[in-house]
């Protein structure tokens, strides 16, 4: 919630700072065409450029965060199929092996749930983290161990191990991929090309006889807002845009664990 509240206030923030510099602008070119009538003629390239600039500024850092966020919904999804095949080749185990590595795979399933219920406590979730990497090594070679014993199927170790494989890799993949984010430089040039493009929009605007709010709020919340939801979609454990939904696949497999 302290994530979303921040995000919140940070769109608030620059929705408030656009209408006021579209305001400044204004009042800075009614000043210059009382000088000199003629004095927002010949600034349509500059404000093209910026505007330009912002659009495509928009839609790369949008498209980029939407991307992301599906790519984050895909791969739980396929950590829950990774999971859930390795579970069902403990069959090819010895009997005798099999309850005490199926009992292993139940707890480790509740301490990945774990690592993303915590949050937005990081340091919760990173201890979570780490329990989940100890658990998988004893998931490991217990899986060895059963792989050698005999009564099991010959090909059992050729089987298991390489789903087990996948299932430990794809943690690391998952990790990777909530880290991954534009630079923070990216974020810093998208909010300066907005304030200054109600900067430019407020100036262009000073010819009108009297002041458009409708068109100046809907400018200002139309751009506030687009960062609010870029944002979001950045950071889907912390704001309103959540995979939270997707979840439930790993917790519908923890409950066919019998």
């Amino acid at each position: 919630m302290a994530y979303a509240l921040i995000v919140a206030l940070s769109a608030l923030a620059l929705f408030a700072a656009m209408l006021g510099l579209l305001e400044l602008g204004g009042r800075l070119g009614s000043r210059a065409l009382a000088r000199n009538p003629d004095a927002t003629s010949g600034t349509s390239a500059m404000e093209g450029a910026v505007f330009a600039l912002l659009g495509l500024l928009l839609a790369f850092t949008f498209f980029g965060a939407a991307s992301r966020f599906d790519d984050r919904r895909k791969l739980i999804v396929d950590e829950t199929n990774a999971i859930g095949t390795a579970y069902l080749r403990i069959d090819l185990l010895p009997a005798s092996v099999q309850p005490e590595l199926r009992d292993a795979f139940r707890r480790y399933v509740d301490q990945r749930l774990a690592i993303y219920r915590v949050l937005p406590d990081i340091a919760a979730s990173h201890i979570a983290f780490e329990r989940a990497n100890e658990m998988q090594q004893q998931i490991w070679a217990k899986a060895v161990v059963g792989s050698a014993a005999p009564g099991g199927h010959p090909d059992a170790a050729k089987l298991l191990l390489p789903a087990l494989n996948e299932m430990i890799d794809i943690t690391t993949t998952r990790a990777m991929a909530g880290q991954m984010h534009p630079p923070p430089v990216m974020f810093g040039l998208l909010f300066v090309l907005m304030l200054l493009s109600a900067l430019l929009a407020g100036y262009a605007m000073a010819a009108a006889k009297t002041r458009n709010w409708l068109f100046r709020v809907a400018f200002a919340f139309t751009l506030a807002g687009s960062a609010y939801v870029i944002l979001d979609f950045e950071y889907p454990r912390f704001g309103l845009i959540r995979v939270d939904a997707f979840d439930q696949a790993l917790v519908d497999l923890r409950q066919s664990m019998k």
